[in-house]
């Protein structure tokens, strides 16, 4: 193995820059070359290649984004789309590939290397934290620290007009963000995917802190109700309590990463590379209990990662 490339994929997650850098730092100490793959699969199909160097990564951990781009390729779901991004890595004599993202990059990246054989491994980049096979993935902890400091500021001006607030938070198909948050920050009611909102109990927690105090719901965007904006309607619909919504949306996304992600991604980064130099693919880098971890792509899907169910009982017995 002499040249190994990285490219980060879909929704962007604070870290990312840190995981390119130690890409790149840890395979230069290995004696290898590394070029970085410009947005995502979208750039590895067209070719859009560039040589990665210690000038080209530095200053470029502590800032948020991907300084290699992202994007979502509708493409790359046809075997037309992987046979054409196969044909660029071959040109540019790529050996490995180290695949930042969530579960659609890791679908991508399995098809790359069941159909072409491309030696290819997955660290696990996404905010929502929703894949199994690693305790955290790269992002969420800015992304629960971003949540928590925006809902401190809205729980203060709650507090002082003793209003009803609705606060969503991302996560289309998992309630970790919602559920950390919603904790930290002493919410009255958490609504979250994994869990059926019960608008019955919704409404006594709100009277419980009497019509005119302040009161704060969180909600995660894939909760059945709809997000925040229905919950708060059918609330007004059923009971006559108004409420202000604020959802949060991609400033999630944003902003320096934590002292935890960028230890996280660069932990991975370093492990990805001597994954491949190893001979493994077709696995995700992960972190369970302090070590590194190394799952089937396919696994990181196939197995729900369940909402810790003590964060569930902290919501009720704290409130």
């Amino acid at each position: 193995m002499q040249r190994i490339a990285v490219f980060t994929s879909g929704g962007d997650a604070p870290g990312m820059n840190a995981h390119i850098r130690a890409v790149e730092r840890t395979a230069q100490k290995r004696g290898l070359e590394v070029v970085g793959i410009v947005g995502g699969y979208t750039g590895m199909m067209a070719g859009h290649f560039e040589v990665l160097d210690r000038i080209r990564t530095a200053n470029i951990l502590d800032r948020g984004g991907t300084v290699l781009k992202t994007s979502r390729c509708p493409e790359f779901h046809h075997a037309t789309g992987r046979a054409k991004a196969a044909e660029q890595l071959a040109k540019h004599g790529i050996d490995g590939v180290v695949a930042c993202g969530g579960d659609g990059t890791f679908h991508g990246a399995l098809a790359l290397h069941q159909e072409h054989g491309i030696r290819i491994v997955g660290t696990p980049g996404t905010i929502d934290n929703d894949l199994a096979g690693t305790d955290y993935t790269i992002g969420y902890d800015t992304a629960i620290n971003t949540a928590a400091q925006a809902i401190d500021k809205i729980r203060d001006t709650a507090d002082s007009h003793g209003r009803l607030f609705f606060v969503e938070v991302m996560g289309r198909h998992a309630g970790f963000i919602a559920m950390d948050v919603g904790v930290a920050c002493g919410a009255e009611y958490i609504a979250v995917p994994e869990t059926m909102t019960d608008i019955e109990v919704l409404y006594q927690r709100i009277v419980s802190q009497g019509i005119d105090k302040r009161t704060v719901v969180i909600v995660g965007e894939g909760d059945e109700s709809g997000g925040a904006m229905q919950l708060a309607r059918r609330i007004e619909d059923a009971y006559g309590i108004s409420s202000k919504v604020s959802i949060l949306g991609h400033m999630q996304r944003g902003g320096a990463p934590t002292v935890r992600d960028r230890v996280l991604a660069a932990r991975l980064g370093a492990a990805a590379v001597d994954a491949l130099l190893e001979g493994l693919s077709g696995v995700m880098i992960g972190e369970q209990n302090n070590s590194i971890t190394y799952v089937p792509l396919e696994q990181t899907w196939a197995t729900r990662k369940a909402v810790p169910r003590y964060l569930l009982e902290l919501a009720t017995l704290l409130v």
